[in-house]
């Protein structure tokens, strides 16, 4: 019998404010998951977008998790402190880059032109494919996309389940290299879980969306493929995903542990669907792990 790659899982906030009880939902879950499992749980700060980081921010998320009970195995990693990697992924891409000079508005105006009405999700038609038009400059970087046949990725999520994109239809060529100059999630993502042998990655489902992409930089990459648990992602009263953008407020605001524990842990592992009774941090992650493992028994085993 082939023995199980041991369990390396991660936690990956973006520094872009105080985790909000969206966060410590995806928080504990992929720390039960590593926990549940007897594996490693990495932390790293995904600060690879200047331009929504805040100061001070990462510091705050790491003292959260500790406040939390959450210890990380070894050292937090900074995405900002891995740009030679992302240069090493684009190098080893070659021609399946190409320079893109179009705005959004350009390719929202092209989907109205080609559709007659206004799409939620922009497919980016292939217009710099071939090369950049008379007096069009270089805006970002694209990955080519298969168009024939058709490059459809699918795969079996733990708690989801089966997920399947037509990435030619429904996404098209991508960016890896946004026009702020800034690496784009996607291939950030890829390079890092790669570097770092993450074997499961649990998330919020707003990124189950997004998988098949990091699917396909991993086949071109020859990147070992995780496995994947999506776990369902907190609304607020107007049934929009808990974020900083929607003005979710910080869970820690640096209250009396008791107070964290019935305010915020308690009702985030309600929410996952673990009926927790605890008096203690320490006492809370004694009962929550087995009963994760416990819940994971009607979700699709880990292969």
């Amino acid at each position: 019998m082939t023995a199980r790659t041991p369990y390396i899982g991660r936690f990956a906030p973006s520094p872009t404010g105080p985790l909000h009880f969206g966060s410590l939902v995806a928080a504990m879950a992929s720390y039960l998951d590593a926990r549940a499992h007897h594996g490693q749980w990495l932390v790293r700060i995904e600060d690879v977008d200047g331009a929504r980081n805040v100061a001070g921010a990462d510091q705050h998320i790491l003292a959260s998790l500790q406040r939390c009970g959450m210890q990380w195995d070894g050292e937090v990693t900074w995405q900002t402190q891995r740009y030679a990697l992302y240069e090493q992924a684009l190098a080893q891409l070659g021609e399946l880059i190409y320079p893109c000079g179009c705005t959004r508005r350009e390719i929202a105006d092209s989907q109205v032109h080609l559709s007659g009405r206004q799409l939620l999700n922009l497919v980016y038609p292939g217009t710099c494919r071939h090369g950049l038009a008379p007096g069009k400059v270089e805006r970002a970087l694209r990955l080519k996309v298969p168009q024939q046949p058709h490059c459809v990725l699918s795969f079996e999520d733990r708690w989801a389940g089966h997920y399947s994109q037509d990435l030619t239809d429904e996404v098209g060529d991508f960016i890896i290299r946004r026009a702020d100059g800034y690496w784009a999630y996607q291939l950030a993502v890829v390079v890092d879980d790669g570097a770092q042998h993450i074997t499961d990655i649990v998330r919020g489902a707003d990124l189950l969306d997004s998988t098949p992409r990091q699917l396909y930089l991993q086949q071109v990459l020859g990147l070992p493929r995780p496995g994947y648990l999506h776990v369902p992602v907190v609304v607020n009263d107007a049934g929009d995903k808990m974020s900083k953008q929607t003005g979710a407020q910080a869970f820690d605001t640096g209250a009396d542990p008791q107070v964290l524990l019935r305010q915020a842990m308690l009702p985030a592992a309600r929410f996952l669907g673990l009926d927790i009774q605890a008096e203690t941090i320490d006492a809370f992650w004694h009962a929550a792990t087995p009963a994760w493992a416990q819940l994971l028994h009607t979700l699709p085993r880990r292969a």
